[in-house]
């Protein structure tokens, strides 16, 4: 990875152009909380996603580690096409839900596993999404290293597993799902096809995403510090609902454009 352009660099206007937005959730549209159940987003923020989306015609998604059920309740009353999971459930514009799973035995056994060691690292805590696992270390920074060694024993064992860092988590998930995958599915669907992809995100989980929107000649934003792939920044979480209201004006504005020269 390379440096992302410096955060005095400002986002190119998306002005008369027909976009897909790609959001991730957490540490982009909702700050990062020590507990995920914590978290929440803004309700002028839901708005302005809600107007975003309804101006790009539903060409709007949500591309996060949560599963789906948690990302609707964040955004209500928006229900938007979403990636859970990293991607491993992606429901599509029309609403049909497409899933990947872990085998049955390798779910039970590795969570059974993973719970009785977590239960031994005072502050660390597993989330069990279904289809993958999270193990987060946020409260418990000691045990970073015997995290990422627990995952990495889990992946040797079971080989359709693939790890997945991010910031103070490690996710155990289907071997072959990633953010990239998800946008890449998008794309070829209505609303989203022949629109030039703006993927948001903020950390590693996202870099495949934007590696999937550069090469798709997309608008790819890092949110915060780091190097990343992405070809743009924002500095903050505050930044980003700065740009929504921004970005928002602008969909406006080309929309009264377009009706005045009718």
């Amino acid at each position: 990875m390379t440096p992302a352009v410096n955060q005095n660099s400002t986002l190119p206007s998306l002005s008369g152009g027909l976009y897909a937005f790609f959001f991730d959730v957490d540490g982009t549209l909702a700050t990062i909380e020590s507990q995920p159940e914590s978290v929440s987003i803004p309700a002028s923020v839901r708005q302005h996603l809600q107007q975003i989306s309804n101006l790009s015609h539903g060409a709007l998604a949500l591309v996060s580690g949560r599963p789906i059920a948690q990302l609707d309740a964040l955004v209500a009353p928006l229900e938007a096409p979403a990636a859970g999971v990293h991607g491993a459930e992606r429901r599509d514009a029309s609403g049909r839900v497409h899933r990947h799973s872990l085998p049955g035995d390798i779910a039970q056994t590795l969570q059974t596993e993973l719970q009785q060691t977590l239960d031994q690292w005072p502050g660390t805590l597993l989330e069990v999404k279904g289809m993958a696992f999270a193990l987060h270390y946020r409260n418990a920074p000691e045990y970073e290293k015997s995290i990422m060694q627990l995952a990495e024993d889990a992946v040797t064992r079971f080989p359709a597993l693939a790890l997945q860092p991010g910031k103070c988590v490690v996710e155990l998930k289907p071997q072959g799902i990633d953010k990239g995958a998800a946008v890449r599915e998008f794309m070829q669907e209505a609303p989203f096809i022949g629109r030039i992809p703006v993927f948001v995100g903020d950390d590693l989980t996202d870099e495949k995403g934007f590696l999937a929107v550069n090469a798709m000649q997309g608008i790819s934003v890092k949110v915060g510090e780091g190097a990343s792939h992405a070809h743009y920044r924002l500095d903050s979480v505050d930044a980003v609902w700065h740009w929504l209201a921004q970005l928002l004006l602008q969909l406006e504005h080309d929309i009264v454009g377009k009706e005045s020269r009718l």
